[in-house]
């Protein structure tokens, strides 16, 4: 059914239980995971720091990614998945748009990722990738919520 299964990661809570959720389902169906992690550039640019900190956050940013990405895979492997690792970096455009395109190029046939669920202003002012990518996916996304606080 779905034997290709993107799964993109960053590192948080809701991230981490969007790749729970996709190892369970993968696991059932015998599929591949593909991890992504993106590094978005466009936060960075706006500040108004030296080239000195902004390379230094740059190379914090970097490893902090390739750290969740191995950690992430690991955790696949020790499930008895078949896993790849896609690290996208200095991406200026939607992070929406690159999970999207990644799972076209990979031929995924499902995205599964965490969303925060946020709601008014912090729906209008942090936006949605999460509904980006359903809106323009090709294939069908699952969404995992972050769990409930209190």
């Amino acid at each position: 059914m779905y034997s290709k299964i993107l799964v993109p990661i960053d590192g948080s809570p809701t991230a981490e239980r969007g790749l729970r959720e996709a190892i369970a389902l993968a696991t059932a169906l015998s599929s591949k995971i593909v991890l992504l992690h993106v590094v978005d550039d466009f936060p960075y640019m706006l500040e108004m720091a030296s080239m000195v900190s902004y390379e230094e956050t740059r190379a914090v940013l970097r490893r902090f990614a390739l750290e969740r990405l191995a950690i992430a895979a690991r955790t696949c492997r020790e499930a008895g998945l078949s896993v790849e690792e896609i690290f996208e970096d200095g991406v200026t455009g939607a992070v929406a748009d690159v999970i999207v395109n990644t799972a076209r190029k990979q031929d995924c046939e499902l995205i599964v990722m965490g969303t925060h669920g946020r709601k008014g202003f912090n729906r209008l002012t942090w936006g949605s990738d999460a509904e980006l990518v359903v809106r323009h996916s090709h294939v069908p996304v699952l969404l995992v919520r972050a769990a409930d606080e209190g």
